[in-house]
């Protein structure tokens, strides 16, 4: 018998580049610019940490180019450098098409492909298998996060313009999202809820698994 071949998945970590008062912009009132810096390069190695510890491959999409690499970045790249990992740079107008853009680029080279925020660190190494478990069985799937979006959105195909028309960063993203795909015809699955840092509550929750 001809010998069938698991899926491939590919992980893709979504983050920005570390500049103070561009990155967690909502933690700035209660740790100010530098504290949410120190915020943001924390949850990034998080993050990084725990797809890498998913045994699967993972790329680093940055949100945009720049001619070098700032002085506060030098801790992450280290990192990424050190797991070995491909860098790449988001393209696009809005957070939909960014993200339309590397799954499409991730379904050249892999059967599945997937998207976790750099500032999810719930999404640890076993939530990620799910995911790619239950891929088997709908096109995408989405792990909710308590503010009404998603910490991960994995897909084993995709449509144009299927994350079009979603207000990013509002609590209607993940029921926006899941009408959009089902307006389409893509099947979509769900996780359990996880939860990511926008808030300083957020943070302190955070801080609360570290110890």
């Amino acid at each position: 018998m001809p010998k069938i071949e698991a899926p491939s998945a590919l992980l893709m970590q979504f983050a920005k580049w570390p500049e103070a008062g561009r990155v967690k912009t909502r933690l700035i009132p209660a740790l100010g610019a530098s504290g949410a810096l120190e915020a943001h390069i924390t949850l990034t190695l998080a993050v990084l940490d725990n797809l890498c510890g998913s045994g699967l491959p993972v790329q680093f999409w940055w949100d945009r180019a720049v001619e070098a690499v700032p002085e506060d970045a030098q801790e992450v790249v280290r990192a990424i450098e050190h797991h070995g990992l491909r860098q790449r740079v988001q393209q696009g107008a809005n957070l939909g098409e960014r993200m339309l853009g590397a799954l499409e680029a991730g379904l050249q080279s892999h059967t599945l492909a997937l998207i976790v925020g750099s500032d999810c660190p719930s999404v640890e190494p076993e939530y990620v298998r799910q995911a790619v478990a239950r891929l088997k069985e709908c096109d995408v799937i989405l792990g909710p996060s308590d503010d009404g979006g998603y910490v991960l959105i994995g897909v084993r195909r995709v449509v144009p313009h299927m994350l079009d028309d979603i207000v990013w960063g509002t609590e209607h993203v993940l029921e926006q999202t899941c009408e959009r795909l089902e307006e389409l015809g893509l099947s979509v699955g769900l996780l359990e809820p996880r939860w990511d840092v926008d808030e300083p509550e957020d943070w302190a929750r955070f801080k609360l698994i570290l110890r």
